[in-house]
């Protein structure tokens, strides 16, 4: 498999070029965060063994309507890994803690969690209360219900970068990515890259209720997107609409047709205005 090329690492290093950057506090470390654009903020919390490159085709088209944070989630990416125990209630205090300093006392926040990031929202959410207006869980498993078996791969101690892309591509086929097609240069450049940094195991949460425990003290407005092909929840989508509609009867429960587990980039264009809109309507 052919290395990655400089324009590649060119484009994801120049949308982080056009982020401000904070710091906040993480046990002795700290949480790096980027932000774009202005308007009311719009929190996006990306998955496990990930960082804010989870969202590298949303951030910029949703910055023109929104103030866009991302943070790397304790222990993943650049950020710092807290003292253990991890629990899903500890992380989130860290980015609750990052969102006070990020956006003090303000209320009418929107956010959104894809994957292990929807598991911390939930928490998130729940710590933050009424500040909250509408909360989007993206994909996201720890709702006490079966998570599908995916056939994932390790990289090689020493591994040359052939083989470390050859694994990168086949787990972004087994989890990530339902059509082939979408597994460009630039999925196997941020999978390659995220998954050997991830200190913290995201897995033990999406397995159990961790979710499902924060969704009814949730008081922002509550909503879901899935991509059609999941990995980890075909072909039992309705179970997940019907966890988030036994908490909150009203949540919107939008499938993506023939996107996978990563919606937000295999389906960036039908994903950015169907997030705009649905927190816009907060």
């Amino acid at each position: 498999m052919a290395a990655i090329s400089e324009k590649t690492v060119a484009f994801v290093e120049g949308v982080a070029a056009e982020a401000e950057r904070l710091r906040t506090p993480c046990g002795d470390g700290h949480v790096i965060w980027h932000f774009w654009g202005s308007g009311p903020p719009l929190i996006l919390l990306h998955g496990g063994y990930g960082s804010w490159t989870h969202w590298i085709r949303n951030v910029l088209a949703l910055s023109r309507a929104f103030r866009v944070a991302a943070p790397d989630l304790p222990g993943l990416g650049e950020s710092t890994t807290p003292p253990e125990p991890h629990t899903a209630e500890g992380l989130a205090r860290i980015i609750v803690e990052g969102i006070d300093i990020a956006f003090p006392k303000q209320g009418d926040l929107h956010l959104a969690g894809f994957s292990f990031g929807g598991v911390l929202g939930g928490h998130v959410a729940a710590q933050l209360g009424d500040r909250v207006s509408t909360f989007t869980v993206v994909g996201s498993n720890g709702l006490g219900l079966v998570r599908q078996p995916t056939d994932l791969r390790r990289v090689p101690p020493g591994a040359a970068e052939a083989e470390t892309l050859s694994v990168a591509h086949h787990n972004l086929a087994a989890l990530m990515i339902a059509d082939p097609q979408k597994i460009d240069e630039l999925a196997l450049y941020i999978q390659s890259r995220n998954a050997p940094r991830a200190r913290v195991k995201s897995r033990r949460f999406s397995r159990a209720d961790a979710l499902a425990r924060a969704l009814p003290l949730v008081k922002a407005r509550l909503d879901g997107i899935w991509g059609e092909r999941d990995a980890t929840a075909y072909p039992h989508l309705h179970e997940r609409a019907r966890a988030l509609r036994s908490v909150r009867p009203a949540a919107r429960f939008e499938v993506i047709p023939g996107a996978g587990h990563w919606v937000q980039y295999e389906a960036a264009d039908r994903f950015n205005p169907l997030l705009a809109e649905i927190a816009g309507a907060g």
